[in-house]
């Protein structure tokens, strides 16, 4: 009772002055309540700030991993997954105090070899981008690389609800090959249930007889933007928009090979790591990773 008494009337009188008058020992008093402390529960420890010295060598490190792709707020959003707790303002400031953005946006001519006579298929997507599951959309476009040795062609195959490459084709040159291989890469690692939507533009390739009969093996849907609209296949042309902005923009390839090994790099990491604020800013494999396991837990809940 002692003990208690002078805890509460310590902020009246010296604690060595109670003491003594209540013929207490101020080293036990003292001594008791440390030993109280240490039995309380630890309380969380509140982060530091950060210096802006340690915050910049952060940013340059993913501006460099990420191959200057990051701009503030995809930066400011990757510093938080790795737990670096920092205002997006400080991080816009302290980019843009040292120079630090992301490459410069340009436009790019896409060409598509629509005057042909073989059959248009509709257009069975009519821009609903958000499918509600994996496997339900797919998209698919090509798009091509120069190098010193020729041009290299890139197909894709996106499916619309993660966003994820899940196929792809380069060669050197734009026979149907290029896309019936992309296409059945896609169908070799995903495996989807009949009735899948796959979106293109009205190219010769995707309109040829030995694609279409891909697609009809597949059991899949042909879906195809209507004449010069590439906004009817606009995920795709974003997704080629981001690889030569963000990759390829001022590159030179000496052959066509060191051209692929640049974009297996960049398709990796596209899938794996990088933001996509379409997706709340996680990466394809993660959204959909995500996905899998909240379904998992529904129907463990059930």
């Amino acid at each position: 009772m002692k003990y208690a008494w002078i805890a509460g009337h310590k902020a009246r009188w010296p604690i060595t002055l109670t003491c003594e008058v209540l013929e207490v020992s101020a080293s036990g008093y003292f001594e008791r309540w440390r030993r109280k402390d240490c039995t309380k529960p630890s309380k969380p420890e509140v982060n530091k700030r950060i210096s802006d010295e340690a915050l910049l060598v952060h940013i340059k490190a993913i501006h460099a991993e990420g191959k200057e792709e990051y701009g503030w707020p995809k930066m400011w959003k990757e510093l938080l997954a790795r737990g670096i707790r920092v205002g997006k303002e400080r991080v816009r400031k302290l980019m843009q105090r040292h120079g630090i953005k992301a490459r410069g946006k340009r436009k790019f001519v896409v060409t598509t070899d629509s005057k042909h006579s073989l059959p248009i298929a509709p257009n069975l997507l009519d821009r609903k981008f958000t499918p509600e599951a994996p496997n339900q959309v797919w998209s698919s476009d090509i798009t091509y690389i120069a190098t010193d040795e020729g041009w290299l062609y890139l197909t894709g195959v996106i499916d619309l609800f993660s966003r994820q490459v899940v196929g792809w084709s380069m060669r050197d040159h734009m026979q149907t090959s290029v896309v019936t291989d992309a296409l059945r890469m896609a169908w070799f690692r995903r495996h989807p249930a009949p009735g899948l939507i796959f979106h293109s533009d009205r190219g010769s390739q995707y309109c040829s007889h030995e694609f279409q009969n891909e697609l009809k093996g597949y059991a899949m849907k042909s879906s195809m933007s209507r004449k010069g609209n590439c906004w009817d296949n606009a995920p795709t042309e974003s997704l080629w928009g981001r690889l030569k902005v963000g990759r390829l923009y001022g590159r030179r390839f000496a052959t066509r090979r060191e051209a692929m090994d640049e974009l297996m790099d960049w398709l990796n990491f596209y899938n794996h790591k990088r933001l996509h604020s379409t997706l709340g800013y996680v990466s394809p494999m993660t959204f959909e990773q995500r996905w899998i396991a909240a379904q998992q837990q529904d129907r463990k809940s059930v």
